[in-house]
Formats: C-alpha cells, sequence, structure tokens
C-alpha cells in the first residue's frame, strides 16, 4: 500500500486506464468501470499511487468520449455513478485516488447545450459557444483550421452562422469568454470533488480561449515542431491565448478548498518550455501537473533527452513539479514509437521515467511492454480524421490489455469479439510476466517500490552528469545515479565508488561499481552512490 507520509501526486505515480479497454466484467466485449474494480489489486501490486480513468462521460463517441453530452453521469457501456463511486471507495481503500479526464474546449454537438445554442440566435445558451458570420463570400470567418483537418468553421444552416470546431465538427468548442460557461465549469468541478474524485486530467488545457477578434493565424515555419508543420499554421489566435491562466487560478482556488489536497494535471500541447512553465503559475497557484509532449515526441536519443529535461527544469518556477510520460491514447505506446519494439530499450526507457525528478504517468500495459496493434482497416472504430496521414487512426495504441496468454487476452469472455483486435498476449500478457521475477513488469514494480524506498527518487534535485556519447547519466539528490545507455554499443561511465540498486539487467541488482560503470548496449542502472 502507498506510503501515506509521502505527497501522493508529487511522490508517487499515476497510471492511466482507457476504460474501454482494461477489462470487460459482462462479457459485452467493452471493458467498464466494474473490470476497473476487478483489477485494482493488480494496481495496489504495481504500487501505483493515482488512477487516470480515460472519459467515462455520456457520449455518441465519435471522438470515444472527448465528445462529451453530458458532464455529471457515467457512459452506460462503461456503468453508472453507483459504480464509479464504488470504484473511488475500493481504490481508495488500497490508497488509490481516481482522477476523471475532463473536456473543458468543446461539448457534442448533442450535448443539451448545444441543442439549445443552435435553435436560434435568441437561444439561451447561444452565447456558450463560438458563432460568427460568413466572410462576404459566404467562406469561414477566418483561416483557422482544425486539429482533426480542415476548416475549423462550420456552417450552421438553421441560424446562418459559422461555429468553431478545433476538433470535429460535432465538437463545439464552448466560449470560455462567458461567465456562465465558467460557473458552470466551476460547478462541475465541485460535482465531481464532493464525490471523492482526487482530481482532473484536463483534455487540451492549452485550448479553451479563442482570440475575440478572430485573427487568422501564421502559417508554420520550417523551425517549427513536426506536429506544428503537419498542420500548416500556428495556433496562436484559435488556440494558446494566454487569458487562459486566468481560469486556471480559479480553478486552483476550488481544488486547493477540498481536503485531502486534489489536483489538476494539464494536457499542454506546447513545445517551448517557457511556455509550458507558464502553466504552473508561480508554480502553486495555476495547475499542478503539465505533460510535457517535447519528451514524448522526442527521438529516443540520450542528447535529446538530456537536452528536453535539462531546458523544462530550467524553465519551471519554483516549486513546480515535471510530469513525464512516453504512452497515452493518442500518441502511441513507448516500446513501439521510442523502442520498435525492443524489450532492452524498452526496460530503459522505463527506468528513465520512472527515475527522472518529477510525477511518471504509465499508461495500461507500458508495465508488461505493450506494443501498438496493427488494427486491419475493416476493424478500425477511430476515424475522426479520416483515418488518413493527416490524422491516422489511434486504435493501435487503445486494444485490450493483455492480462493472460488466453485467446480473449483475460480481457473478456472466451468467445466473445472484443471492441478492438487483442494483440500478441501469448508473447506479453500480466500472468506470464508476473510469475518472472526478471520481467519486465517486475522491473517496473521494483522501480516503483525503489522510489518509495529511496528519498532521492521521490523528491531529489536532477543534475546532468557528462558521459559518453549515446549515455544519459543523472544524479538525483547526494546519493543516487541513474545512468541508461542508448546505444548499440558497451560503454564504460565514471561513476564512482556505488552499489547497483536496479539494473536492467536484473541479475546485476546489489552489483559493487568501483569507480567505473560497464554498461551493454541497451542497458541501464540505478547506483546508490557511497557518500565521499
Amino acid at each position: 500500500m502507498p506510503n501515506e507520509d509521502i505527497t501522493w501526486w508529487r511522490d508517487g505515480v499515476i497510471y492511466q486506464v482507457y476504460v474501454r479497454s482494461f477489462a470487460d466484467s459482462n462479457g459485452d466485449g467493452i471493458g467498464d468501470l466494474r473490470g476497473v474494480i476487478e483489477h485494482l489489486d493488480h494496481l495496489g501490486w504495481l504500487g501505483v499511487d493515482g488512477v487516470w480513468l480515460s472519459p467515462v462521460n455520456p457520449s455518441p463517441d465519435l471522438d470515444w468520449g472527448y465528445d462529451v453530452a453530458d458532464y455529471r453521469d457515467v457512459h452506460p457501456d462503461l456503468g453508472d455513478l453507483r459504480t464509479l463511486d464504488e470504484l473511488v471507495g475500493e481504490a481508495g481503500s488500497r490508497g488509490i485516488r481516481i482522477l476523471l479526464d475532463l473536456v473543458p474546449n468543446h461539448t457534442s454537438d448533442r450535448h443539451p447545450w448545444f441543442v439549445d445554442a443552435r435553435s436560434s440566435r435568441d437561444a439561451a445558451h447561444r452565447d456558450w459557444y463560438v458563432w460568427a458570420d460568413p466572410r462576404a463570400d459566404g467562406s469561414p470567418p477566418n483561416n483557422w483550421r482544425s486539429v482533426f483537418g480542415g476548416s475549423a468553421w462550420e456552417l450552421d444552416p438553421t441560424t446562418g452562422q459559422y461555429y468553431l470546431h478545433n476538433f470535429l465538427p460535432e465538437q463545439p468548442d464552448l466560449n470560455w469568454w462567458s461567465e456562465e460557461v465558467r460557473g458552470a465549469f466551476d460547478d462541475i468541478l465541485r460535482f465531481w470533488f464532493e464525490r471523492g474524485i482526487a482530481g482532473f486530467r484536463i483534455d487540451v488545457a492549452n485550448g479553451l480561449i479563442h482570440d475575440p477578434e478572430l485573427r487568422d493565424n501564421p502559417s508554420a515555419t520550417d523551425d517549427d515542431p513536426p506536429e506544428i508543420r503537419r498542420r500548416g499554421q500556428r495556433q496562436v489566435y484559435n488556440l494558446n491565448r494566454p487569458e487562459v491562466h486566468e481560469i486556471y487560478r480559479g480553478w486552483r482556488t476550488i481544488a486547493d478548498g477540498y481536503d485531502p489536497h486534489r489536483i489538476l494535471v494539464a494536457e499542454t500541447w506546447v513545445f517551448d518550455p517557457e511556455q509550458l512553465a507558464r502553466f504552473y503559475g508561480s508554480g502553486d497557484d495555476e495547475l499542478h501537473l503539465c505533460f510535457n509532449f517535447s519528451l514524448v515526441f522526442s527521438d529516443f536519443r540520450a542528447e535529446a533527452f538530456r537536452g528536453i529535461v535539462g531546458s523544462t527544469e530550467g524553465a519551471l518556477p519554483p516549486g513546480a513539479r515535471p510530469a513525464w510520460t512516453g504512452s497515452n491514447h493518442d500518441v502511441g505506446r513507448f516500446p513501439t514509437r521510442w523502442c520498435d519494439g525492443r524489450e532492452d530499450r524498452s526496460r530503459c526507457a522505463l527506468m528513465a521515467l520512472l527515475t527522472l525528478r518529477g510525477t511518471p504517468f504509465l499508461y495500461y500495459g507500458d508495465e508488461i511492454g505493450m506494443t501498438d496493434v496493427a488494427v486491419p482497416e475493416d476493424d478500425q472504430l477511430d476515424l475522426v480524421g479520416g483515418g488518413g496521414a493527416e490524422q491516422p487512426s489511434r486504435d493501435g495504441c487503445r486494444t485490450p490489455m493483455q492480462w493472460s496468454a488466453d485467446p480473449s487476452a483475460g480481457f473478456t469472455r472466451d468467445g466473445v469479439r472484443p471492441w478492438l483486435p487483442i494483440g500478441d498476449a501469448a508473447s506479453r500478457s500480466v500472468a506470464a510476466q508476473r510469475e518472472d521475477p526478471g520481467s519486465m513488469l517486475n522491473l517496473c514494480r521494483d522501480l516503483i517500490a525503489l522510489r518509495r524506498e529511496m528519498p532521492d527518487l521521490r523528491s531529489g534535485r536532477y543534475a546532468s552528469i557528462p558521459s559518453p556519447a549515446g549515455v544519459w547519466t543523472w544524479s538525483r539528490g547526494d546519493d543516487t545515479v541513474v545512468s541508461v545507455n542508448l546505444s548499440e554499443e558497451p560503454v564504460t561511465v565514471p561513476i564512482g565508488t556505488a552499489t547497483i540498486a536496479i539494473g536492467t539487467r536484473r541479475e546485476r541488482d546489489g552489483e559493487p561499481v568501483g569507480g567505473e560503470l560497464s554498461l551493454g548496449p541497451w542497458e541501464g542502472a540505478v547506483l546508490r552512490v557511497a557518500p565521499s
């Protein structure tokens, strides 16, 4: 059970559950909240401190829960409010907190607010969304592009105006200049906090506010990150507005008013460390944690990772805590994207994520090295952008959890067709790896346990240590060093006198090091350093 003496969100590990793919309790092929309850013992055994659930609200599922039709209820495919309350209680008895996914940038077009808003220009909820007249030639008001491709504007024939949708046309953007919208979401936060929810992962946290003058976005340049170049423009007027910080200062005040302390975690699609740091405010008056997508989309190279972590550490305000992840439901799994499916590389990545200063987030299946699954075109369900090159299907990283080597992977009942195809559970499953002390699953569990055992790994400062080419080495506090060889060549790293606490090759655990650490290709180690 997690140590109650540590600050759970600063010192612990948070685990993302994609609910539809975690465990199916009733045999309909869809994961559900009851399935999460039935597998809490795995999460407790693993040692995680919090669980972030993908959206559980009612939704038409055009964007698989990120098109919300009701912010105060549960999708019937996944369960009901009573089951969610039970999950909060059962998780809490194991020392695990539950976070929900909150989608404040937009609603479903089937949400009662938008159904009313589009009924007439005088509707009560009209100003809750972003409307604009066509240009003289009938075209959209400006050049803003949707994240999913095409114009970010959709003409509503009933009222003759365009509405803004930074994602699907069926996901109209809320107007956060409206005090009524702000008040509604203040109440939504309180509704869930009062049910025992520990916090929220905030979808598109860098969005919400749009430029009231509706100015055109500038074009992307060759110097911009690939994600920006792919969209063809810098989204500085339809997203990424500085006025969004006022909203989060208000939400932080609400969160801080609850006991025990609740948290706000941001999906921040920004690539400049100074811009990322602004979402923390002064360090304790805006968001608690912000995902770092520069690391997510980096090449898995020592020089690249060292630079991103160093620039992030240098930009954060005093007291702020980084948040690190390699996988999620949008970007894919790190064993595929960073590691080409190789376990030796995946072990190094897992070791890095769990030993950096900050709060690590694991995506379900990361602990066993699950890889993206090639889902046949006929079986693909996520086609928000047409499934083409601009916005490929994300189904491959959302396939069922591989609990066992059975044909159903332990996800659902035998003979039931799961909502998405199952990956290669015969070669990678929880059941098989739990029995193997040298498995990636046990490496993950032991690294999490080591974080609790070693204060340096929880709160020690990060400092990069000069290393040979292809090697990333850093200290945590005064007595701990981590070194990962991200190359195909064996290396020798000057360390001093130390002992290997955990190695990616587990047979080296406890090995003494007398001045120099030898690492094979794609090998890493956490070391206890002897006092000098």
